[in-house]
């Protein structure tokens, strides 16, 4: 049986230990901020971004990967008749998916390219997952059928503190996010389907702390909770009150992060992204 590569992008939260333990290929996206470009993980890490983003007068602009970069790499795992399987963030947020599908059309390797529809840990919970099962040597097909389970089980919530960088990146006008400012308004939303979808406006950390903590009792009743992952923006007034209640529930080992520089253009400061994963 042929060994089987993982390969995901820089959006997944993933700690240089683990990378190296699983034997996961990342491959970074890039960041343009003040006219100069940086390695997402590799020359610029979270702390340092927003330090740059809060003081930038444009909006930073990510880019996807490009087609060479996945075919290179696939040319070289699959060299020896080895598998890959390549997971990436959701192709509603990124061209990083078309990147990766693009190289495995024309690449001679047997590649598979997945759209995990999420980003940060709930992408991660399914790299990992197939990462694991890779190193036991078990099939593509028995690799494909878990991840599968576990994007169906997974839920993710974007919670945003400003809404500044969507007015940047021109996906809201300037004059709703005055409303919002004025409100103070906190906009929640899923990534249900791999898209951004509104689902509750509250107006302080204390309501979106409550709101989050309602839906996971909500989502995991009856359930084996199996991931809990928190990524923020520096956002850490919401992302620990909200890790003290679910420790009081009896999961402890939740995963925290700074969130990836590519998401923190997307979500702006403070922003606080909550994902789980049951069975």
């Amino acid at each position: 049986m042929p060994n089987i590569h993982i390969v995901t992008d820089s959006t997944a939260d993933f700690t240089k230990e683990l990378i190296k333990k699983y034997n996961i290929h990342v491959v970074p996206l890039t960041i343009q901020i003040d006219g100069e470009q940086y390695i997402d993980g590799v020359n610029i890490q979270p702390p340092e971004f927003l330090e740059k983003m809060a003081v930038s007068k444009e909006l930073p602009k990510s880019s996807q990967p490009a087609v060479g970069v996945f075919k290179e790499l696939y040319d070289q795992l699959g060299q020896n008749g080895d598998q890959v399987i390549s997971i990436h963030m959701t192709g509603g947020m990124s061209g990083t998916l078309k990147s990766a599908q693009a190289a495995a059309e024309i690449t001679d390797s047997d590649v598979t390219v997945i759209d995990s529809m999420f980003i940060t840990f709930a992408l991660s919970f399914q790299v990992e997952a197939a990462a694991i099962m890779a190193a036991n040597g078990e099939s593509k097909e028995a690799i494909l059928k878990k991840i599968e389970e576990i994007r169906i089980n997974s839920n993710l919530f974007v919670v945003l503190d400003t809404l500044d960088n969507m007015v940047k990146g021109g996906r809201i006008g300037k004059g709703k996010a005055m409303i919002g400012s004025l409100l103070s308004i906190k906009p929640i939303a899923s990534l249900e389907g791999g898209v951004y979808n509104p689902v509750a406006k509250v107006r302080s950390y204390k309501q979106v702390v409550s709101y989050l903590f309602d839906r996971y009792i909500e989502d995991t009743k009856g359930k084996v909770v199996k991931a809990v992952g928190i990524s923020h923006a520096n956002a850490l007034n919401m992302a620990n009150p909200l890790i003290k209640l679910i420790e009081q529930t009896g999961f402890k080992d939740i995963k925290v992060s700074i969130t990836s520089p590519v998401i923190s253009t997307h979500t702006g400061p403070g922003a606080i992204g909550f994902m789980y994963m049951t069975e």
